[in-house]
């Protein structure tokens, strides 16, 4: 997987510490701490982890910088999420969902990685979501749970 750059939203860094999610979750850090991947890490994720428990916030400051790969939120993403929501995919109450994929999708990522079963890592959703980025001239993104990945 040397060179995989990895998009992770929050449910990762917060399964990191929750029992059911956290072998995989923190194998996935050890990956990135090792130089296996890359983790890409949006802006709107740390304004997520605002609202995460102290524990959370404290495990993401200590993933090294050179693991890392930090992408800001552009408008050419909000207009993507903007397009996943107008066709159903995801309903308005799940925009922020729907953001960390159109941020992946816009930086190029090769993999988004999360433990989001509903909104993120779910069949027909991602279907869809890569049918609207080749729409938009976009590349497909595989969408994977921590567990297939590590």
């Amino acid at each position: 997987m040397k060179g995989v750059r990895v998009y992770i939203d929050t449910s990762v860094v917060g399964g990191c510490l929750d029992e059911e999610f956290a072998a995989e979750s923190q194998a996935l850090m050890e990956m990135a701490r090792r130089g296996d991947v890359t983790l890409i890490v949006s802006s709107h994720l740390a304004d997520e982890l605002v609202q995460a428990p102290p524990e959370v916030k404290e495990l993401f400051a200590a993933l090294p910088e050179e693991c890392l790969e930090r992408v800001a939120v552009r408008d050419e993403a909000l207009s993507l999420r903007t397009k996943y929501l107008k066709a159903g995919i995801l309903g308005p109450g799940s925009a922020d969902d729907a953001l960390h994929v159109a941020i992946a999708t816009v930086a190029g990522a090769d993999l988004i990685v999360s433990w989001n079963f509903r909104h993120i890592v779910h069949f027909e959703k991602i279907r869809q979501f890569n049918a609207i980025n080749q729409f938009e001239g976009y590349a497909m993104v595989d969408i994977r749970s921590p567990k297939e990945v590590v």
